[in-house]
Parts: structure tokens; C-alpha cells; sequence
């Protein structure tokens, strides 16, 4: 099974372009993101999210994002063990999800794939770019943040710039028509790649 990773700061676009992937080649994408908030909100998990952060990280048995996220991104020490409870429960549930797959290849998207060396397990990665500005003016539309927070969760992510140089493909997210074609392309490499490997 090739296993490709999607990835790309906040507000540029990743989800959008891997759900295209999804909707126009079949292809299974893994949201890591949105399942690691799933498995946080299981009993293992739960535990131990709430001896790092205390009670508050949920409210009426669910986890309240809003209060981890102010916690975990002001604070590099907090996130840093936050990650270490997240990611090997991600990791096994992404390893079981895989053998359930029945495709040329998967997608695992994930706003962390350079960072935290999960890109070293992987195939090849898509790194999915855009203007600050842009994804900051992306990111506001989409939900209630405010810029300060949305710079400070940009400031614990890499820049582009020091991922650009790791990344297999990169797709230049500003126009949706243009980034479905870069897709469209990459897709077609990966399949070619497989066929004479």
C-alpha cells in the first residue's frame, strides 16, 4: 500500500484538496487531525489528556478544543506532551484504517507531517501552499478565530519555506481550478510511479 502524505499550514486548503482527491479519484483519504480529536475523546485517551491539562480539557465528557488549543499553543513544553499521548494512538489507528483500504494508494492529511518526522513513513507528500494573507483571510471566514490566534498557531508550524525543500509535490492553493489540475497530476505521477516500481 503507497501511503501519501497531505499537509500544509493552517488555512491552505489541504482538506479541500484532499477531499478532490476523494470525490475525483476514489482515493481513501485519513483526516489524522480529526480522528486524533476522536481518539481523545476516548477513555484511554481521556485520562490522560486530563492529568496533562486538567478537567477542563472537556466539558460534558467531550473535549473542549477552544481551552486545549489556548493551552497546548501558547505553551511548546504542554504541546510537545500532548503530542507524545496523541500521535502513537493516531499512529495505530491509521495502521489498522490502512489494511481496510483497497486502493492504488491512500492519503493521510495532517497539519504536522515534517515537524513531527511522520513524513519519514511515507511514500511521498504533498505539501499544499498559499499566501499568509490568503490563509489568514481563509481561516477567519471559516470559524471564530481571531488573526492573533490564528498567527500564533501559524508561529508552531514550519514556514513553507523549510518545508518546500522536503516535500515530493507542492500544490500552489490559490486558485481552485489551477489546484485541481496540479492534483490531477500528481495523482497520475503517483500511479505511474507505481505501475513500474
Amino acid at each position: 500500500m503507497i501511503i501519501v502524505g497531505i499537509t500544509g499550514g493552517i488555512g491552505s486548503g489541504k482538506t479541500t484538496i484532499a477531499k478532490y482527491f476523494s470525490s475525483e479519484f476514489g482515493i481513501p483519504v485519513y483526516y489524522a487531525d480529526t480522528e486524533a480529536k476522536a481518539l481523545m475523546n476516548t477513555e484511554a485517551l481521556r485520562k490522560q489528556v486530563i492529568r496533562l491539562l486538567g478537567k477542563a480539557s472537556y466539558k460534558e465528557g467531550e473535549l473542549d478544543r477552544k481551552y486545549v488549543a489556548d493551552k497546548v499553543f501558547k505553551d511548546k513544553d504542554l504541546l510537545e506532551k500532548l503530542n507524545q499521548i496523541v500521535h502513537p494512538a493516531v499512529g495505530k489507528h491509521f495502521k489498522n484504517w490502512c489494511a481496510q483500504q483497497d486502493a492504488p494508494y491512500v492519503l493521510k492529511e495532517a497539519a504536522i507531517l515534517f515537524e513531527n518526522d511522520t513524513a519519514s513513513g511515507l511514500d511521498y507528500t504533498i505539501l499544499i501552499t498559499a499566501p499568509k494573507k490568503m490563509r489568514i483571510y481563509r481561516v477567519l471566514e471559516r470559524d471564530d478565530s481571531t488573526v492573533e490566534d490564528i498567527e500564533n498557531r501559524m508561529n508552531k508550524q514550519w514556514d513553507d519555506a523549510k518545508k518546500i525543500p522536503l516535500a515530493d509535490f507542492i500544490i500552489e492553493n490559490i486558485e481552485l481550478d489551477s489546484s485541481k489540475l496540479q492534483a490531477k497530476n500528481i495523482h497520475h505521477q503517483i500511479l505511474r510511479d507505481r505501475v513500474n516500481t
